[in-house]
């Protein structure tokens, strides 16, 4: 049997490839510097021989693929892990590389934009999954139906595409490596910008992605998004979705609640009804993505269209419930992403007060050239709570202060208040929180562990 290890194996896409890697044959190793939940509940559930630090001796005799993320920690430079990996002999690989590689036989639907990508590739291999397709999958993210983030099956692959670069060693955007058959593509909007410092920059890869798709391929576009309309000239055939009447596939008479219902018409012709447990606008706008799709290539029926969306719960951090209070979980890492999410709460519970605990994770939060974000990101919630910035990379942007940010949003009229470990969360949400309140947490990170702890904290002090 085939020796893989893998260097930064706790995070969701170095864990799904260890899976993927798992279900190819391959006996998998891994080491990370930390553990914590969901990542680490997840590793341990593959069953795989986990180290935790970087040594030298983490990586077994006899290795043949060593797979590198790209996390600032994995630094040649400076990790005797990755050191020691380029001494081996074995081959090394950036986890894109391992994907390509295990799917290179399938027809590859992959799932790209700044924004929903994880919501639309966890719908699309979810209907697949019910209606019994066993399609091939990996996922940066944790779907809440399923045991696991990635599988190799015997059908269509879903592969969730990040613009991200892939490797120390190799500046190309990830999904460059996939070589898509198909492409859903959700939006292209400005993000990354300590990686990608103009929108130039940022939109040249998604073209160049488009221009992968063979002629007989297909590029489903969401012209919701003017970014996306900009560049879809460079796609050899496309469909369009979305909420707007010009869409080929769109999402009509919607009635929003507990649960959403609505329509999905094919160039003005009804196909199908539909129902959702998930919040917003952006997710019909999702699953119109999905049914565009699904039904043009004909992998599944209407019927089992509706019932894959009527079963599917979400995705972790993507809205998903995590109080009675109530309160959600949004996985707030760009405006755009933190937009949607504040206005899918407004949308489903318009006479409560939103307060809003905030975590500035991102490079693109924490930036100078960012500040001008806070000015309207945060329109409608009636109290912020934010939490300090991460510290990690600050040393190699313009990175703002908390301080900068609260006096940010307070001058746009907005009850806001600093918090910076789990005791001032606690504190604050106690004189924020009301019987008319909602709580939204957006953030990408976990709030120095707070976050770990805040449901089962609301559930026994709040409700």
């Amino acid at each position: 049997m085939k020796k893989a290890h893998i260097i930064g194996v706790a995070g969701v896409a170095m864990s799904a490839t260890a899976k993927l890697l798992l279900d190819d044959g391959w006996q998998v190793s891994g080491s990370d510097d930390a553990f914590y939940p969901p990542a680490s509940d997840y590793v341990k559930k593959l069953g795989i021989d986990l180290k935790e630090g970087y040594k030298e001796e983490n990586i077994p005799e006899g290795v043949d693929l060593i797979v590198i993320g790209r996390n600032a920690k994995l630094n040649p430079e400076t990790n005797p892990e990755v050191q020691h990996a380029h001494e081996t002999g074995a081959e090394i690989k950036s986890f894109p590389e391992v994907i390509a590689e295990i799917t290179k036989d399938s027809h590859k639907l992959v799932v790209a934009g700044s924004y929903g990508k994880s919501t639309v590739a966890s719908i699309a291999a979810w209907v697949l999954i019910n209606a019994k397709k066993d399609p091939t999958y990996f996922i940066g993210a944790y779907p809440l139906d399923m045991e696991f983030t990635s599988k190799k099956g015997t059908g269509i692959a879903v592969i969730e595409g990040d613009e991200y670069p892939t490797a120390h060693w190799d500046e190309r955007s990830k999904f460059l490596h996939f070589n898509p058959n198909d492409v859903i593509l959700t939006s292209v909007e400005h993000d990354h910008i300590n990686v990608f410092p103009t929108y130039k920059d940022y939109v040249q890869p998604f073209i160049e992605l488009l221009l992968k798709v063979p002629g007989d391929g297909l590029v489903v576009a969401c012209t919701d998004n003017p970014g996306v309309e900009d560049i879809l000239h460079h796609a050899p055939q496309y469909i369009t979705y979305g909420l707007k009447e010009d869409a080929l596939w769109r999402a009509t008479n919607i009635v929003y609640g507990e649960e959403t219902t609505f329509d999905i018409e094919h160039d003005g012709e009804r196909v199908v009804s539909l129902t959702t447990k998930l919040l917003g606008s952006h997710n019909v706008q999702n699953i119109a993505g999905v049914a565009a799709y699904l039904l043009t290539r004909e992998l599944v029926t209407p019927e089992e269209l509706s019932e894959g969306i009527k079963l599917f719960s979400g995705v972790h951090r993507r809205l998903n419930k995590i109080s009675n209070l109530p309160a959600y979980e949004g996985f707030g890492s760009s405006y755009e992403k933190a937009r949607s999410g504040i206005e899918a709460i407004q949308l489903h519970y318009p006479e409560k007060k939103m307060v809003v605990l905030f975590e500035p994770h991102t490079f693109s939060w924490r930036n100078r050239d960012s500040l001008k974000w806070y000015d309207d990101v945060f329109e409608g919630v009636s109290e912020v709570l934010v939490f300090h910035p991460a510290e990690q990379g600050s040393d190699t942007h313009a990175q703002l202060t908390q301080k900068e940010i609260v006096e940010r949003v307070e001058a746009t009229g907005i009850k806001t208040h600093s918090v910076n470990d789990t005791e001032e969360v606690h504190a604050q949400l106690t004189k924020s929180i009301t019987d008319n309140s909602v709580l939204l947490i957006l953030t990408s990170g976990n709030l120095d562990g707070a976050l770990d702890t805040l449901p089962s904290w609301l559930e026994e002090n709040i409700n």
